[in-house]
């Protein structure tokens, strides 16, 4: 067998990865493919992810290969959980620290109460408008493509759940989070609506995925050590 012995890619596998800060998602999957063809003699190998996570963001990515691929609909389908710091007074046109803060406004207003009390009006059944900066199609191309371009764009609301959002600390102007979510919730989104409602401007200055579904982010392999395994003599 041409796999490495702990696992069979080309039959089918689904492993759960640590995805390193400043990588994309994409950039997981092509080393792993890469891995594949040069050090396990896999020349094509069927390889995808179940959900997308922001290159600024870290933490639980589901790969899916082989015929485990079939699967991939099934996890992106399930609830995900996030951990990270909304920091409030200033904003950026990409919701995060992708791109460089164009406002700023006065925080120190915001009690803990306020923040908390804002947060339950951001739970349950709510309508959210994703970043403009974001990977939505429209008319075939990324939305990410129009902001780039500064072409306008207007976005829909689409309706999505917040099961949970708790906040863990507010340390002017930093608001450490949790929050357990539906499949399509945008937590940009969530640290912009959060800035508005409190008379404010946020964006999310950290963000890990700590679970999907009961995928947990503790269970992941670190990136670098499951290359150096895959990549070590039989």
């Amino acid at each position: 067998m041409q796999n490495n012995h702990l696992f069979d890619f080309t039959a089918g596998e689904t492993i759960l990865v640590n995805k390193p800060f400043r990588w994309t998602s994409f950039d997981v999957v092509n080393k792993i493919r890469y891995t594949a063809k040069t050090h396990l003699g896999i020349p094509r190998l069927k390889i995808g992810h179940a959900g997308t996570l922001d290159p600024l963001a870290t933490g639980l990515l589901i790969l899916c290969t082989g015929k485990h691929t079939k699967l991939i609909e099934n996890y992106q389908n399930l609830e995900k959980e996030y951990s990270g710091t909304i920091r409030l007074g200033a904003s950026t046109p990409s919701f995060d620290l992708e791109t460089e803060i164009d406002r700023h406004f006065p925080f120190e207003h915001i009690t803990l109460t306020d923040v908390e009390k804002t947060a339950e009006k951001l739970s349950g059944e709510i309508m959210q408008i994703p970043p403009v900066y974001s990977a939505i199609k429209i008319d075939g191309r990324r939305a990410f493509d129009f902001a780039r371009n500064e072409e306008d764009l207007k976005l829909n609301a689409r309706q999505v759940h917040i099961h949970s959002f708790r906040i863990e600390s507010y340390n002017p102007p930093d608001v450490r989070f949790r929050i357990i979510c539906s499949k399509g919730t945008y937590i940009r989104s969530i640290a912009r609506d959060l800035g508005q409602l409190l008379s404010s401007g946020a964006h999310l200055a950290a963000l890990h995925r700590d679970r999907i579904g009961d995928f947990s982010s503790a269970e992941a392999f670190d990136l670098e050590a499951l290359i150096a395994m895959l990549t070590q003599p039989q």
